[in-house]
């Protein structure tokens, strides 16, 4: 590998498909925003960010993808997209947290958040991009705990939100979530940290019911 790494990192943690291609200092981003078809979309998308640039798979050294928090659904297709990517090209993948990723740049402390149902918030403290606690699951009360008391930046879509109930100064985010997950996964203190397979990133519980009819016997 070079000591530059051509990286591809995607994300559908969200309402969309989110992709950027890493080839030296040089960062090509495509965000397709859509609430479903996604598991559809993905690969075609990526084949053609990589064709546009004239690369093919086998040029890649990295795959970087989001995993989370966010949607279950996406998160969990996007880290078997990225799993099979790098078991059939033999090229190693990082699984980035949505919340890092955001925060990607930044000086000083900050809490990345993101908005979670029923009025609960994703959040989490970084200090110079780097995390000073694992990502939390709480309410605005919780994240305000989480800021501490000196002159934190709140990022995110959930700034606004703690601005005006507590506050909290909102900060500006030095790239977007996509060129966050392709940085931090290039960066290769970050990768040595996260050397493991990518793994969803759930911080509370899925919303769906369990199924009442028991699930179908599988024959080895």
């Amino acid at each position: 590998m070079t000591d530059s790494p051509t990286v591809l990192a995607f994300d559908t943690a969200a309402a969309h498909c989110a992709a950027a291609l890493l080839i030296g200092d040089r960062i090509i981003t495509r965000t397709d925003d859509m609430a479903r078809g996604q598991a559809e979309h993905l690969m075609p998308m990526l084949e053609e960010v990589l064709a546009k640039e004239g690369l093919t798979w086998a040029d890649l050294d990295l795959i970087g993808v989001g995993v989370g928090p966010g949607n279950f659904t996406g998160i969990r297709m996007s880290v078997a997209a990225a799993r099979g990517l790098a078991l059939g090209l033999g090229k190693p993948a990082t699984g980035v947290g949505t919340l890092e990723a955001q925060a990607f740049g930044t000086q000083g402390p900050v809490l990345s958040t993101l908005r979670a149902p029923r009025d609960m918030v994703y959040v989490q403290r970084l200090t110079d991009g780097w995390p000073d606690a694992p990502p939390a699951f709480t309410d605005l009360t919780g994240a305000l705990a989480l800021a501490g008391r000196d002159d934190v930046a709140v990022l995110g879509d959930m700034a606004q939100v703690l601005h005006d109930a507590h506050g909290l100064t909102i900060g500006t985010p030095v790239v977007s979530v996509i060129e966050g997950i392709a940085l931090l996964t290039a960066d290769p203190i970050y990768s040595m940290d996260h050397a493991d397979r990518p793994a969803p990133l759930y911080l509370r519980p899925a919303d769906a019911a369990p199924a009442r009819d028991a699930p179908p016997r599988i024959v080895p």
